[in-house]
Protein backbone atom coordinates (compact mmCIF):
# COMPACT_ATOMS: atom_id res chain seq x y z
CA UNK A 1 0.00 0.00 0.00
CA UNK A 2 2.80 2.37 0.92
CA UNK A 3 4.62 1.54 -2.34
CA UNK A 4 1.48 2.26 -4.37
CA UNK A 5 1.08 5.58 -2.58
CA UNK A 6 4.68 6.53 -3.33
CA UNK A 7 4.22 5.60 -6.98
CA UNK A 8 1.07 7.72 -7.21
CA UNK A 9 2.78 10.66 -5.53
CA UNK A 10 5.71 10.29 -7.91
CA UNK A 11 3.39 10.32 -10.93
CA UNK A 12 1.60 13.40 -9.63
CA UNK A 13 4.93 15.13 -9.14
CA UNK A 14 6.01 14.30 -12.70
CA UNK A 15 2.73 15.55 -14.17
CA UNK A 16 2.93 18.77 -12.14
CA UNK A 17 6.52 19.32 -13.32
CA UNK A 18 5.47 18.80 -16.96
CA UNK A 19 2.54 21.19 -16.55
CA UNK A 20 4.84 23.81 -15.02
CA UNK A 21 7.29 23.38 -17.89
CA UNK A 22 4.45 23.79 -20.40
CA UNK A 23 3.28 26.98 -18.68
CA UNK A 24 6.81 28.40 -18.73
CA UNK A 25 7.24 27.53 -22.41
CA UNK A 26 3.97 29.15 -23.41
CA UNK A 27 4.87 32.22 -21.40
CA UNK A 28 8.16 32.38 -23.34
CA UNK A 29 6.23 32.04 -26.63
CA UNK A 30 3.98 34.96 -25.68
CA UNK A 31 6.87 37.12 -24.53
CA UNK A 32 8.85 36.56 -27.73
CA UNK A 33 5.73 37.17 -29.84
CA UNK A 34 5.13 40.48 -28.05
CA UNK A 35 8.78 41.49 -28.48
CA UNK A 36 8.60 40.90 -32.22
CA UNK A 37 5.29 42.76 -32.59
CA UNK A 38 7.06 45.77 -31.03
CA UNK A 39 9.63 45.69 -33.88
CA UNK A 40 6.95 46.97 -36.26
CA UNK A 41 7.63 50.68 -36.93
CA UNK A 42 4.99 53.07 -35.64
CA UNK A 43 5.39 55.48 -38.55
CA UNK A 44 6.74 53.41 -41.45
CA UNK A 45 8.02 54.96 -44.67
CA UNK A 46 6.27 53.99 -47.88
CA UNK A 47 7.57 52.07 -50.83
CA UNK A 48 8.81 53.91 -53.90
CA UNK A 49 10.71 52.59 -56.89
CA UNK A 50 13.55 54.98 -55.99
CA UNK A 51 14.46 52.51 -53.21
CA UNK A 52 15.45 50.00 -55.89
CA UNK A 53 18.22 52.08 -57.46
CA UNK A 54 21.36 50.04 -57.96
CA UNK A 55 19.75 46.65 -57.30
CA UNK A 56 20.24 43.79 -59.78
CA UNK A 57 17.38 43.58 -62.27
CA UNK A 58 15.81 40.33 -60.87
CA UNK A 59 15.70 41.96 -57.41
CA UNK A 60 14.03 45.05 -58.83
CA UNK A 61 11.51 42.83 -60.59
CA UNK A 62 10.86 40.99 -57.31
CA UNK A 63 10.12 44.17 -55.35
CA UNK A 64 8.03 45.74 -58.13
CA UNK A 65 5.85 42.62 -58.08
CA UNK A 66 5.59 42.11 -54.31
CA UNK A 67 5.14 45.72 -53.09
CA UNK A 68 2.89 48.35 -54.65
CA UNK A 69 4.12 51.98 -54.66
CA UNK A 70 2.85 53.89 -51.63
CA UNK A 71 2.57 50.77 -49.44
CA UNK A 72 3.78 51.23 -45.83
CA UNK A 73 6.96 49.24 -45.32
CA UNK A 74 6.01 46.74 -42.62
CA UNK A 75 8.70 44.15 -41.80
CA UNK A 76 6.60 42.19 -39.28
CA UNK A 77 3.77 39.84 -40.27
CA UNK A 78 1.55 37.28 -38.56
CA UNK A 79 0.65 34.26 -40.67
CA UNK A 80 -2.05 31.64 -40.02
CA UNK A 81 -1.72 28.39 -41.91
CA UNK A 82 -2.90 24.83 -42.31
CA UNK A 83 -1.38 22.06 -44.35
CA UNK A 84 0.74 18.96 -43.87
CA UNK A 85 3.94 18.46 -41.89
CA UNK A 86 6.14 15.37 -42.14
CA UNK A 87 7.06 13.51 -38.98
CA UNK A 88 9.03 10.92 -40.93
CA UNK A 89 11.64 10.56 -43.65
CA UNK A 90 11.76 11.00 -47.41
CA UNK A 91 11.14 7.28 -47.81
CA UNK A 92 8.31 7.26 -45.26
CA UNK A 93 7.11 10.86 -44.83
CA UNK A 94 4.21 10.16 -42.44
CA UNK A 95 2.60 13.49 -43.31
CA UNK A 96 0.18 14.79 -40.69
CA UNK A 97 -2.45 17.52 -41.05
CA UNK A 98 -1.33 20.56 -39.11
CA UNK A 99 -2.49 23.98 -38.05
CA UNK A 100 -0.04 26.74 -37.18
CA UNK A 101 0.44 30.42 -36.59
CA UNK A 102 3.62 32.40 -36.98
CA UNK A 103 5.08 35.82 -36.37
CA UNK A 104 7.91 36.74 -38.72
CA UNK A 105 10.19 39.71 -38.03
CA UNK A 106 13.45 39.20 -39.94
CA UNK A 107 16.21 39.71 -39.05
CA UNK A 108 15.07 39.99 -35.41
CA UNK A 109 13.37 36.62 -35.03
CA UNK A 110 10.25 34.51 -35.42
CA UNK A 111 7.91 32.19 -33.55
CA UNK A 112 6.11 29.30 -35.26
CA UNK A 113 3.54 27.53 -33.07
CA UNK A 114 2.10 24.30 -34.51
CA UNK A 115 -0.19 21.44 -33.61
CA UNK A 116 -1.09 18.37 -35.62
CA UNK A 117 -4.68 17.35 -36.22
CA UNK A 118 -5.87 13.75 -35.96
CA UNK A 119 -3.97 10.81 -34.57
CA UNK A 120 -1.45 11.21 -31.78
CA UNK A 121 -1.34 14.96 -31.02
CA UNK A 122 1.99 16.72 -31.56
CA UNK A 123 2.36 20.38 -30.64
CA UNK A 124 5.04 22.94 -29.89
CA UNK A 125 6.96 25.89 -31.25
CA UNK A 126 10.10 26.96 -33.09
CA UNK A 127 11.89 30.26 -32.63
CA UNK A 128 15.31 31.78 -33.07
CA UNK A 129 16.17 30.51 -29.59
CA UNK A 130 14.43 27.17 -29.19
CA UNK A 131 12.69 24.15 -30.73
CA UNK A 132 10.17 22.52 -28.35
CA UNK A 133 7.66 19.85 -29.28
CA UNK A 134 5.43 17.54 -27.26
CA UNK A 135 3.10 14.62 -27.72
CA UNK A 136 -0.28 14.52 -25.98
CA UNK A 137 0.17 18.29 -25.29
CA UNK A 138 2.45 17.56 -22.33
CA UNK A 139 5.25 15.02 -22.91
CA UNK A 140 8.44 16.54 -24.41
CA UNK A 141 9.84 14.71 -27.44
CA UNK A 142 12.12 17.44 -28.82
CA UNK A 143 13.78 20.18 -26.82
CA UNK A 144 16.77 22.04 -28.15
CA UNK A 145 18.21 25.49 -28.70
CA UNK A 146 20.36 28.06 -26.99
CA UNK A 147 23.49 27.07 -28.93
CA UNK A 148 25.26 28.42 -32.05
CA UNK A 149 24.12 25.55 -34.30
CA UNK A 150 20.45 26.15 -33.52
CA UNK A 151 20.76 29.94 -33.84
CA UNK A 152 22.49 29.65 -37.22
CA UNK A 153 19.95 27.15 -38.56
CA UNK A 154 16.96 29.17 -37.33
CA UNK A 155 18.36 32.41 -38.75
CA UNK A 156 18.56 30.84 -42.20
CA UNK A 157 14.96 29.74 -41.99
CA UNK A 158 13.38 33.00 -40.96
CA UNK A 159 15.34 35.33 -43.22
CA UNK A 160 14.48 33.06 -46.17
CA UNK A 161 10.81 33.23 -45.17
CA UNK A 162 11.06 37.03 -45.24
CA UNK A 163 11.23 36.66 -49.02
CA UNK A 164 7.91 34.77 -48.82
CA UNK A 165 5.83 36.99 -46.54
CA UNK A 166 7.67 40.19 -45.50
CA UNK A 167 9.43 41.60 -48.57
CA UNK A 168 9.79 44.97 -46.82
CA UNK A 169 12.33 43.32 -44.52
CA UNK A 170 14.45 42.41 -47.56
CA UNK A 171 14.92 45.92 -48.92
CA UNK A 172 18.58 46.99 -49.02
CA UNK A 173 20.01 48.56 -45.89
CA UNK A 174 22.88 48.28 -43.40
CA UNK A 175 22.02 44.62 -42.67
CA UNK A 176 20.75 43.61 -46.14
CA UNK A 177 22.63 43.58 -49.46
CA UNK A 178 21.85 42.21 -52.93
CA UNK A 179 23.82 40.86 -55.87
CA UNK A 180 22.85 39.37 -59.21
CA UNK A 181 23.18 35.66 -60.04
CA UNK A 182 21.63 35.34 -63.51
CA UNK A 183 18.84 36.86 -65.60
CA UNK A 184 16.09 35.65 -63.25
CA UNK A 185 17.88 35.09 -59.92
CA UNK A 186 19.30 37.43 -57.31
CA UNK A 187 21.08 36.74 -54.03
CA UNK A 188 20.30 38.65 -50.84
CA UNK A 189 22.51 38.49 -47.74
CA UNK A 190 21.05 39.20 -44.30
CA UNK A 191 23.22 40.01 -41.26
CA UNK A 192 22.43 40.21 -37.56
CA UNK A 193 25.23 40.37 -34.99
CA UNK A 194 27.49 37.38 -35.79
CA UNK A 195 24.91 35.70 -38.03
CA UNK A 196 24.98 35.95 -41.82
CA UNK A 197 22.88 34.14 -44.42
CA UNK A 198 22.72 34.40 -48.21
CA UNK A 199 19.44 33.44 -49.92
CA UNK A 200 18.69 33.18 -53.64
CA UNK A 201 15.30 34.07 -55.07
CA UNK A 202 14.25 33.20 -58.61
CA UNK A 203 11.49 35.26 -60.24
CA UNK A 204 9.38 34.84 -63.37
CA UNK A 205 9.03 37.47 -66.10
CA UNK A 206 6.57 39.49 -63.97
CA UNK A 207 8.77 39.37 -60.86
CA UNK A 208 6.73 36.75 -59.03
CA UNK A 209 9.11 34.79 -56.74
CA UNK A 210 8.70 31.15 -57.76
CA UNK A 211 11.45 29.58 -55.67
CA UNK A 212 13.74 30.46 -52.78
CA UNK A 213 16.86 28.44 -51.95
CA UNK A 214 19.81 28.79 -49.57
CA UNK A 215 22.58 26.77 -47.95
CA UNK A 216 21.13 26.04 -44.52
CA UNK A 217 23.19 25.05 -41.50
CA UNK A 218 21.50 21.75 -40.67
CA UNK A 219 21.98 18.26 -39.29
CA UNK A 220 19.09 16.82 -41.34
CA UNK A 221 21.35 14.22 -42.93
CA UNK A 222 22.18 10.55 -42.33
CA UNK A 223 25.29 11.48 -40.32
CA UNK A 224 23.33 13.91 -38.09
CA UNK A 225 26.21 16.36 -38.45
CA UNK A 226 25.64 20.11 -38.80
CA UNK A 227 26.81 21.35 -42.19
CA UNK A 228 25.69 23.58 -45.01
CA UNK A 229 23.20 21.88 -47.32
CA UNK A 230 20.52 23.10 -49.76
CA UNK A 231 17.12 24.04 -48.38
CA UNK A 232 14.36 25.75 -50.29
CA UNK A 233 10.82 25.87 -51.51
CA UNK A 234 8.31 26.68 -54.22
CA UNK A 235 5.84 29.56 -53.83
CA UNK A 236 2.42 29.89 -55.49
CA UNK A 237 -1.16 31.21 -55.14
CA UNK A 238 -0.18 34.88 -54.75
CA UNK A 239 -2.76 37.26 -53.28
CA UNK A 240 -2.91 40.94 -52.45
CA UNK A 241 -2.56 41.82 -48.77
CA UNK A 242 -2.50 45.51 -47.88
CA UNK A 243 -0.39 46.55 -50.86
CA UNK A 244 1.73 43.38 -50.92
CA UNK A 245 1.45 40.33 -53.19
CA UNK A 246 2.28 37.28 -51.10
CA UNK A 247 2.18 33.47 -51.55
CA UNK A 248 -0.65 31.55 -49.91
CA UNK A 249 0.83 28.16 -50.83
CA UNK A 250 4.36 27.09 -49.88
CA UNK A 251 6.21 23.79 -50.29
CA UNK A 252 9.64 23.58 -48.65
CA UNK A 253 12.21 21.06 -47.55
CA UNK A 254 15.75 19.77 -47.30
CA UNK A 255 18.13 19.08 -50.19
CA UNK A 256 16.19 21.41 -52.49
CA UNK A 257 17.24 21.14 -56.12
CA UNK A 258 18.76 17.66 -55.73
CA UNK A 259 17.48 14.11 -56.22
CA UNK A 260 17.27 13.85 -52.41
CA UNK A 261 14.80 16.75 -52.10
CA UNK A 262 12.31 16.09 -49.31
CA UNK A 263 9.41 18.61 -49.00
CA UNK A 264 8.44 18.05 -45.36
CA UNK A 265 6.51 21.34 -45.07
CA UNK A 266 3.36 21.85 -47.20
CA UNK A 267 1.49 24.97 -46.10
CA UNK A 268 -1.79 26.59 -47.14
CA UNK A 269 -1.95 30.09 -45.69
CA UNK A 270 -5.36 31.09 -44.35
CA UNK A 271 -4.59 34.67 -43.24
CA UNK A 272 -1.79 37.24 -43.19
CA UNK A 273 -1.84 40.27 -40.91
CA UNK A 274 0.54 43.15 -40.21
CA UNK A 275 0.36 43.91 -36.47
CA UNK A 276 0.65 47.40 -35.05
CA UNK A 277 0.58 50.17 -37.62
CA UNK A 278 -1.15 48.80 -40.67
CA UNK A 279 -2.44 45.83 -38.67
CA UNK A 280 -5.84 46.25 -40.25
CA UNK A 281 -4.32 45.15 -43.57
CA UNK A 282 -5.19 41.47 -43.75
CA UNK A 283 -6.23 38.89 -46.29
CA UNK A 284 -8.01 35.64 -45.53
CA UNK A 285 -8.37 32.65 -47.78
CA UNK A 286 -11.83 32.39 -49.26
Amino acid sequence: MKLLLLVCLGLVAVVLALVLLLIMDRRADRAEWARLVAVQPEDPPVFTHALLAGLPEPAQRYFRYTIAPGTPLLPVAEIDMTGRFSLGTRENPAYRPMKARQILAAPEGFVWAMRTQGGMPVSGSDSGSWTRFRIFWLIPVARMGGDPDHSRSAFGRYVAEALFWTPAAALPGPAVSWEGVDDDTARVTFRRDALEQAVEVTVDFEGRPVSVVFQRWSNANPEKVHRRQPFGGHLSDFREVGGYRLPFRVEAGNMFGTDAYFPFFLAEVSAIRFPGQGGEAAQRRR
